[in-house]
């Protein structure tokens, strides 16, 4: 922003509370949810949903385990209208459901709202009008405060005198001084109160006071003063539900609700993934999972979040982001080696501890603060390959997706290859192109030297003799040595024919780990005799023979 643009900003002032308590809370139970992905998600959608996208929306939501859900705004349009009809005449309001509709504080709305309510068992009417001094002087023309607040008065007498009118539905009043985030305190708890005596609450039938961050205009921690604030002021607080609807102008809608719920609020609204106008609603899905890393439970199961994200990009037709908590496609990804590395050590020390004991061991893998299992992602998506990723990231693919459990000392060795190959691809390698370029460079490898008929003859207990039909080139060569073992029977085959110009350092083997495959994987070390040390694999369904083959890779890759 230019130097002579910052003149036309202000900062907002800050709330007087030296005494805050807040700081010191810790969040240990979750609020009340309330989902507005009906409302404030689909007015700010480019192609608002269908009533058959809005059920099938509405229906995940109360899998996921909402028992408030806004389902709309029944008076602004005949859609909302119907949608609501819908769910009510079809039975589709589960028992312990509670439906939610927003109004304005104006009569012939509220009367079309209750008109659209008839036959719900329970229903929340959320009522509202504007408060802030902006507000009152743009939208209302220089609104005095009393109109407003008479605005506010007037829309909850009509809501209460229309409660007689469906006594088959339990009404609870919601009440939102619209723009709280930027009205004076004293005003907003000033209306509030007044709303709170029209409507006569008690702690038998408490109000819901819903405190917006309509736009969010300053720092987490002065939302959360303001809370507290109001929270100590208003009267009957036993009577009063107090409710957060944080926005995402600042980027900070979380850690707004975070610390609002640590200021004393009840209840929060949201969306899934963030959706509302402007930057976005609250994202229900990190404040809930949020508190699940910390061992709260919160009531909403987001153990399948991959279908969660499925639904809720096809219905609104709106994309999680990559980087978006928890839900983005990368937010479980690694690509730094460091990180790789750690990430699959974590991983590796935590399966040895569950194998160890039959309780629950508490979660504790670097660089992720959940189990990815438990949202429904998988571990394969983890750790992925380019230019930057490490020894660590690549062994850990070869192990998980390909069934290569390579030996420590030869991380280093396989991890320069493959991310060098990313390198000078300039991109991202795939799982099965981590698996394909390992086996070009390491495995089963026929040039200069290739392996061709090959029969081991037991001699005596103890002692064999390798017979192998080598090519190089387009010369054949038949060797063969005796030794205690296939790899030692070929090592004295290849010294008898001049061949020999190495030591054995290292030789291991296992069964390739790996959907149906039954085949064996060999590593073996050779080093020259100029100090160069190469690893060489080979796989085949004969363990012996697999061995044989990785002697003859590493021979290969010496030469």
């Amino acid at each position: 922003m230019r130097p002579e643009s910052i003149r036309k900003y202000r900062p907002f002032p800050a709330v007087s509370l030296p005494d805050r308590t807040w700081p010191d809370q810790t969040l240990i139970e979750a609020p009340r949810w309330c989902s507005v992905d009906l409302r404030d998600g689909n007015q700010s959608l480019p192609i608002p949903m269908s009533v058959e996208e809005k059920i099938e929306m509405f229906d995940l939501l109360v899998r996921v385990g909402f028992k408030e859900i806004e389902v709309g705004f029944p008076s602004a349009s005949e859609t909302e209208f119907h949608f609501l009809r819908r769910l009510i005449e079809e039975n589709r309001i589960p028992e312990d459901v509670t439906v939610q509709v927003l109004v304005q504080a104006r009569e012939h709305l509220i009367k079309r709202s209750f008109e659209a309510l008839r036959g719900a068992k329970q229903a929340i009417v959320h009522l509202y009008n504007s408060t802030s001094p902006l507000q009152r002087k743009v939208t209302f023309h220089d609104a005095s405060k009393e109109e407003i607040k008479k605005i506010a008065v007037e829309g909850t007498k009509l809501v209460k005198s229309m409660v007689a009118e469906i006594p088959e539905t339990k009404i609870t009043l919601q009440y939102s001084p619209e723009s709280f985030s930027d009205t004076e305190l004293g005003f907003s708890l000033e209306v509030c109160e007044a709303v709170m005596k029209e409507w006569g609450a008690t702690s038998q039938n408490p109000i819901i006071l819903n405190l917006p961050a309509t736009v969010e205009w300053f720092t987490p921690n002065v939302h959360a003063d303001q809370i507290e604030w109001f929270c100590r002021q208003i009267s009957q607080r036993d009577a009063v539900v107090i409710s957060l609807h944080t926005h995402n102008d600042r980027g900070t809608g979380v850690a707004a609700t975070e610390l609002g719920l640590m200021a004393g609020a009840d209840r929060v609204e949201g969306t899934l993934f963030g959706n509302g106008e402007r930057t976005g609603n609250l994202d229900i899905v990190v404040v809930a999972l949020n508190m699940n890393s910390h061992g709260v439970a919160t009531g909403l199961d987001f153990s399948d979040l991959t279908s969660i994200r499925e639904v809720y990009e096809r219905t609104t037709r709106m994309t999680v982001p990559d980087r978006q908590p928890y839900s983005g496609e990368l937010v479980f990804t690694a690509f730094s080696g460091s990180h790789q590395d750690a990430i699959k050590k974590g991983l590796d020390r935590r399966a040895q501890e569950r194998g160890a004991t039959s309780e629950g061991v508490p979660w504790g893998v670097p660089y992720l603060t959940i189990d990815p299992e438990d949202v429904g992602r998988s571990y394969e998506a983890i750790i992925r390959i380019n230019s930057q990723s490490g020894k660590g990231g690549v062994a850990y693919i070869l192990d998980r997706e390909h069934g290569f459990n390579l030996p420590k000392a030869m991380h280093p060795l396989v991890g320069q290859k493959i991310y060098g190959e990313a390198d000078e691809q300039g991109r991202e390698l795939s799982s099965d192109e981590v698996g394909a370029a390992f086996k070009a460079h390491f495995v089963n490898l026929e040039t200069p030297l290739k392996l061709g008929e090959y029969l081991i003859k037991q001699q005596s207990p103890g002692q064999m003799t390798s017979v192998a039909k080598l090519f190089r080139g387009e010369e054949s060569i038949e060797i063969e040595g005796t030794g205690n073992g296939p790899i030692n029977a070929l090592v004295e085959a290849l010294e008898k024919e001049g061949l020999k110009d190495f030591h054995l350092q290292d030789y291991r083997s296992h069964a390739v780990q790996h959907g149906s495959c039954a085949d064996a994987a060999a590593y073996v070390q050779l080093k020259s005799d100029d100090g160069k040390l190469v690893w060489g694999v080979g796989v085949d369904p004969s363990i012996e023979l697999a061995g044989v083959k990785a002697l003859v890779s590493a021979w290969n890759l010496l030469h």
